[in-house]
């Protein structure tokens, strides 16, 4: 599976952006997918993830209530709508793939097999 992300950009504290993972491959439908993020000088960090059918979301504490994941399979793309964006959400976000058959922890890099390259996103004071 290949990943790419989409639709960073600069965008003032309580906007909106929504960020996009597109797959290539047949086998999109039959991984679970993460968003993470990683701000300047820190690690990467879990945001959310989505089961393979879309059933469950799992979001992190920061972010909960704020951003929502949602995938389409059809379109092989999986999304990330994020409001009420604040300074603290500027970040390089990446999308991953998990084989949900592994996946124990939604929140451990480790657990994901496929990455994408990122797509900076940017929340000015």
């Amino acid at each position: 599976v290949q990943l790419q992300a989409s639709g960073g950009g600069l965008v003032q504290a309580g906007g909106s952006l929504r960020l996009s993972c597109a797959a290539s491959g047949r086998t999109f439908s039959m991984y679970a997918m993460g968003w993470f993020r990683q701000a300047s000088g820190k690690e990467r960090e879990f945001v959310a993830g989505i089961s393979w059918d879309g059933g469950s979301a799992f979001y992190s504490a920061s972010v909960q209530g704020r951003f929502t994941i949602s995938r389409d399979n059809a379109r092989n793309t999986v999304y990330l709508q994020m409001n009420s964006l604040k300074p603290e959400d500027t970040a390089v976000y990446y999308c991953a793939a998990a084989n949900p058959r592994k996946l124990y922890a939604w929140d451990l890099l480790s657990q994901y097999d496929y990455w994408g390259q990122g797509t900076l996103v940017t929340v000015s004071s």
